[in-house]
């Protein structure tokens, strides 16, 4: 993938510490390696530039100006997956330590506008090693690396200057054109030759030393002892959530913006929940400021579930039934509403008000702003609020019985599904203190959001069809097609009815007769 005169790719690597003694092995006797190169001898220097409260190094990102070797440049590391990171090269240009914007894009979350300056200077002697099959081609390459890292930013720690400056050894093996199974077997000959698993997962966290992580662990894992701490653990969980696909959405990956307006909901709907615990005074606004994110995701997420679903029941319809240019009208007018819904959505992530909102989801992380129970059992707490949603949902299924128009069980249908999903994502949220209770009702509250949400979608796809086929109409097309496709959506949501009918039935007996008593 390449814009701006950069590149981007994924990089699979592993790192190792070695001593200053410890012989290079033979590699040549691995098996998959016919042969090594000779090694190629490199001196390369990099800076590399963060916040000063290291906001990049705790989320797991370098960004780095490197000057030397083959691939001299700025280059931005995103946090790795495995043994995987993806890394976005731009051209070092003239601009000396100006960070160029195509780099600061995909990072605009985690440092929004605070000022990016060198924390770091490394200087790097390198022995890079080769690694060739049978028929020449570049399966891996290893690097045999002497660092020496100087801190920038004044803080390496009490004493003289040298408490600034390390030095030490490490080897480096990257895949290149082989298959990822090599790694293993490389790796057990530069651990039978002396080498260890790097402590430090890049030459910069080890430069910096110990940092508090950016991401706390998972609710499922962080301490839950208060309603307090539970509360806190799970905005964290989600904000982290929110950061990494916010950086999904600017790479352009499809599913992004999908992933990232899941992670803005289950925060909008914890604060929901939690509302009898809060003080809503600092917690309402965000709530406002989450449902605007959701706004200016919506067009595009949308187009993009449409476009798919309909493409794939047009392709069910027989051909003799398929009357005109549908496929192609459905396919442009659809993909153009996805793009320019992509494009608000990315000059949303690129405001003020997108980067307050992050800020104020950090304050209420840091300072949660309880003002009851706070330090009650989180278990006593979660019960409550878990009661409070289950009625709501029933509330909202009875007023669907009591609609009247067909509009109007449409929007008592919509509804019910948002209560369900706050009931479910309550749930989910509960399961670190409630266990295999929480579980369950999450799943069955999941299994009635689900239909309602096919009945919703089919509603959404209705309203299409008549707007496309009234187009087609006037256009001088034949539309009966698309009031084909509006039929096949009128009975996919009476199915859709009745599987709602069977979920909530079997919610109602299983768990909201224990809940509500």
């Amino acid at each position: 993938m390449r814009s701006m005169g950069g590149s981007q790719h994924d990089e699979i690597e592993r790192k190792y510490d070695v001593e200053a003694g410890t012989v290079f092995p033979n590699l040549a006797e691995v098996e998959g390696v016919a042969h090594v190169g000779q090694p190629e001898e490199l001196d390369l220097e990099a800076v590399y530039f963060d916040t000063a409260d290291l906001d990049l190094a705790r989320h797991g990102v370098t960004l780095r100006r490197r000057t030397g070797g083959h691939d001299a440049g700025w280059h931005l590391k995103l946090p790795r997956v495995s043994d995987t990171r993806t890394e976005v090269h731009e051209p070092l240009g003239d601009a000396g330590e100006q960070v160029p914007d195509a780099l600061v894009a995909p990072i605009r979350a985690m440092v929004r506008d605070r000022p990016l300056q060198p924390v770091v200077r490394l200087a790097t002697a390198r022995r890079e090693y080769a690694l060739h099959d049978a028929a020449g081609g570049v399966i891996a390459t290893v690097c045999d690396d002497q660092v020496r890292a100087e801190r920038l930013d004044g803080t390496g720690g009490p004493g003289s200057r040298d408490s600034l400056v390390q030095s030490w050894r490490e080897w480096e093996l990257e895949l290149d054109q082989g298959v990822e199974a090599l790694l293993d077997v490389v790796e057990e000959q530069l651990l039978a030759a002396g080498a260890a698993p790097a402590a430090s997962g890049s030459k910069l966290l080890r430069a910096l030393g110990d940092l508090p992580p950016a991401e706390p662990p998972g609710s499922e894992h962080a301490p839950t002892g208060s309603a307090r701490a539970l509360f806190s653990a799970h905005l964290a969980e989600h904000t982290a959530k929110l950061h990494r696909q916010d950086s999904a959405v600017r790479a352009g990956r499809p599913e992004g913006i999908h992933k990232l307006r899941i992670a803005g909901r289950r925060l909008r709907s914890a604060l929901a929940t939690w509302r009898p615990q809060l003080d809503g005074a600092a917690t309402e606004p965000v709530r406002d400021e989450l449902r605007w994110l959701g706004e200016q995701l919506a067009p595009a997420r949308d187009a993009q579930v449409l476009r798919e679903h309909l493409a794939e029941v047009l392709s069910d319809q027989p051909a003799e039934l398929v009357v005109g240019s549908v496929a192609a009208r459905i396919d442009d007018e659809l993909g153009a509403a996805y793009l320019a819904g992509r494009d608000r959505a990315v000059e949303a992530l690129d405001g003020d008000r997108y980067l307050r909102l992050l800020d104020a989801l950090d304050r209420l992380i840091e300072s949660p702003p309880l003002t009851s129970g706070s330090e009650e059992a989180a278990e006593q707490v979660v019960k409550g609020l878990l009661r409070r949603d289950a009625k709501r949902l029933r509330r909202a299924v009875r007023d669907i019985d009591a609609a009247g128009e067909p509009g109007e069980r449409d929007v008592a249908f919509h509804e019910a599904r948002k209560k369900a999903k706050r009931l479910r994502y309550a749930g989910e949220m509960a399961r670190p203190v409630l266990g295999k209770k929480a579980r369950s009702l999450a799943a069955s509250a999941k299994k009635v959001q689900e239909a309602l949400g096919v009945h919703q979608d089919s509603v959404v796809a209705r309203e299409r069809l008549r707007e496309l086929g009234m187009q087609a109409h006037l256009g001088g097309e034949n539309a009966f097609t698309f009031g084909r496709l509006h039929g096949v959506e009128e009975a996919r949501a009476v199915r859709a009815e009745a599987d709602f009918d069977r979920a909530w039935k079997r919610l109602r007996r299983k768990h909201l007769n224990h809940w509500l008593g």
